[in-house]
């Protein structure tokens, strides 16, 4: 069964047909790639009147555009314009659970990672359990530069 990784992260319930019956089950968030679950008696019918067999269900989780997963760990890069990384202030990013408010550090540089305890993935059947976000800055540098700003990097890059 293919799921996005953003479904994997919420538990939700899935109806689907198989040998004529509606099956209808419970996706519980945090299941991983290559999970599989075991239905009892929803298989092929058994031989010669017998019990119908198990059906063996194997999770597929997508890649996603934004998030890499590692465990119940995330992965992700976020764009920081060159003045905030320079002199520090807030910027918004995208987690699972929606955007946060972030506070960058004064002079953080390029590439530079930190950890957000607690935006990772759901951990499977443990409810309200995560595990972390971890985040690399990409710092944007700024276009279209008036003459002016041009000479303040100028005397910027002389001191």
């Amino acid at each position: 069964m293919h799921l996005s990784l953003r479904e994997a992260a919420q538990t939700h319930q899935r109806t689907f047909t198989i040998n004529n019956q509606q099956v209808r089950i419970t996706i519980h968030a945090g299941v991983a790639n290559g999970q599989k679950i075991k239905l009892k008696g929803h298989g092929t019918p058994g031989v010669n009147g017998g019990p119908a067999g198990d059906l063996l269900i194997t999770f597929i989780i997508e890649d996603d555009p934004v998030f890499k997963r590692v465990g119940d760990d995330l992965y992700a890069t976020a764009n920081l314009d060159l003045y905030t990384a320079v002199l520090g202030g807030e910027t918004t990013i995208d987690t699972l659970d929606g955007k946060i408010k972030l506070k960058v550090a004064p002079e953080t540089q390029n590439g530079a990672k930190i950890r957000l305890k607690g935006k990772g993935f759901p951990v499977y059947r443990q409810e309200g359990q995560h595990g972390d976000l971890y985040l690399t800055w990409n710092i944007q540098l700024p276009k279209n530069l008036t003459e002016q700003q041009k000479e303040l990097f100028r005397q910027l890059s002389q001191s």
